[in-house]
């Protein structure tokens, strides 16, 4: 069997698009969210000769995949094929060429045979294609979305960044989205049989982090913190939920204050949590915080960066929205009852829903490390929040599935407590006023080209 695909990306030559195939988080940055792909190890890059061994997981089931590299032409090709794996036999060749407008032609051929026996024969053409259709949709939006993103600060210097939960989805896909810019990228670690030349080492509950380590690093992104879900909220889950953000928050401010010639910006999550319950008023960065235990934790969550502000370390407290990506958060843990018809609006429908696309969430961080006018507080939410009855029958469109079986709001009470009250029939109207007079370009303004392409169901 034998497929083609092809995409131009207006803007860029084929030099700088194979420029961001090499760089390190290239393959990660080109897996969808709905493919569990677990690199097991890899050497050698592209060029000839270097090999990627993965474990694919699917259902219950796993499986090995090796690959290897063969005829790397520096800007024109590179093309991987299958050394062992579930396939009979796999050759992918990704070539580069320029378009007549002056930027580069993508175009990816695969040539492969499915597996022998009754598994190969269910594999058919239609099957075949129709996934490797869905897969390259998302490719080369992402492809074409991050290089964009890149080329707006392409004239500025390539930074080294530490990076605090670099393991989380959302450090995760900010790191690797760094290093194919060729950004150095650091991660704070806890465990110190994981440290190596890429990592320095912490420990935010002994009040510990390697100073040293962080002397080379322009800027901090500080997005650890105990997740607030799914458990119900005891006291010792709201004492481990706060003491996680403020504590690693505190110790790098004050370490950052103290440090000479250390990185001149921290970035901080925060959430839009901030506001409290505040139904359908418009809020921006200028409105006060609101009531609940969320809110009360962004407060002390924000207020632990008070020493690196007062060091003049320009600050961005992140407060985030609901993060939109299959891989993980709010969106992840829906994913299954609405597959399964039985999804629904919780409560009234009428609480709103401040959303960000993970994509987005990512370039905005990315925005933020280089443009000095981003200080203090930035609502990190698309321009369009949505209520949660416009979500979910946004989310049942996308999906195919129909969302009638509502969950009023006493049930949602009594299964999680105050944190159903809070993370799911409290809402927020959060609009990112900072970020749009900054000239930040959100890719996904509207919930539903979100949930499209993080699902990978585009349309066209």
């Amino acid at each position: 069997m034998r497929f083609t695909f092809h995409t131009e990306i207006p803007g860029h030559t084929p030099e700088e698009v194979f420029d961001w195939h090499e760089r390190p988080g290239a393959f990660e940055r080109l897996t969808p969210p709905w493919a569990e792909v677990e690199v097991l190890q890899r050497s050698g890059g592209i060029k000839d000769g270097g090999t990627v061994s993965l474990r694919l997981h699917r259902g219950p089931t796993s499986f090995r995949w090796d690959l290897r590299h063969r005829d790397y032409e520096y800007g024109r090709q590179f093309r991987d094929e299958q050394v062992s794996g579930p396939l009979k036999s796999w050759v992918h060749t990704h070539t580069f060429m320029p378009s007549a407008e002056g930027g580069t032609i993508a175009r990816d051929e695969i040539v492969l045979e499915p597996p022998l026996g009754p598994a190969g024969a269910a594999l058919g053409p239609a099957f075949i294609k129709g996934e490797l259709e869905r897969l390259f949709q998302f490719r080369y939006q992402r492809l074409f979305t991050d290089l964009a993103r890149h080329r707006s600060f392409a004239g500025q210097k390539r930074l080294s960044v530490a990076i605090t939960g670099a393991s989380g989805l959302v450090g995760a896909n900010l790191r690797h989205f760094l290093t194919t810019a060729g950004h150095e990228v650091i991660s704070l670690v806890r465990d110190s049989r994981r440290l190596d030349e890429g990592s320095v080492f912490w420990n935010p509950s002994g009040g510990v982090i390697d100073e040293k380590g962080l002397m080379r690093v322009d800027a901090v992104v500080h997005l650890a913190g105990e997740p607030i879900a799914p458990k119900r909220w005891t006291d010792e889950r709201r004492r481990a939920i706060k003491q996680s953000r403020v504590r690693g928050t505190e110790l790098i401010a004050r370490t950052l204050a103290t440090m000479k010639n250390g990185p001149k910006v921290l970035i901080s999550a925060s959430a839009t949590g901030f506001y409290g319950d505040r139904g359908s008023d418009t809020l921006t960065e200028s409105d006060s915080s609101g009531r609940g235990f969320l809110a009360e934790v962004c407060r002390a969550w924000e207020g632990a960066t008070a020493p690196a502000e007062r060091a003049g370390i320009r600050v961005v407290k992140l407060r985030a929205g609901i993060v939109l990506s299959q891989k993980g958060g709010a969106l992840g843990q829906m994913l299954l009852p609405f597959k399964m018809g039985l999804g629904g609006r919780l409560g009234s429908g009428k609480q709103y829903m401040s959303w960000i696309d993970l994509d987005d969430l990512v370039g905005l961080i990315h925005h933020a490390l280089y443009d000095e006018s981003l200080r203090g507080p930035l609502n990190a939410t698309a321009p369009s929040p949505v209520t949660n009855s416009t979500f979910t029958s946004t989310l049942g469109r996308v999906l195919g599935r129909p969302t009638v079986i509502p969950v009023p709001g006493f049930a949602v009470r009594a299964a999680f407590g105050d944190l159903g009250k809070e993370a799911l029939l409290w809402g927020q109207r959060a609009l990112p006023q900072k970020a749009t007079d900054a000239g930040f370009d959100f890719f996904y303004e509207s919930v539903e080209d979100s949930l499209r392409f993080q699902l990978g169901r585009m349309e066209g």
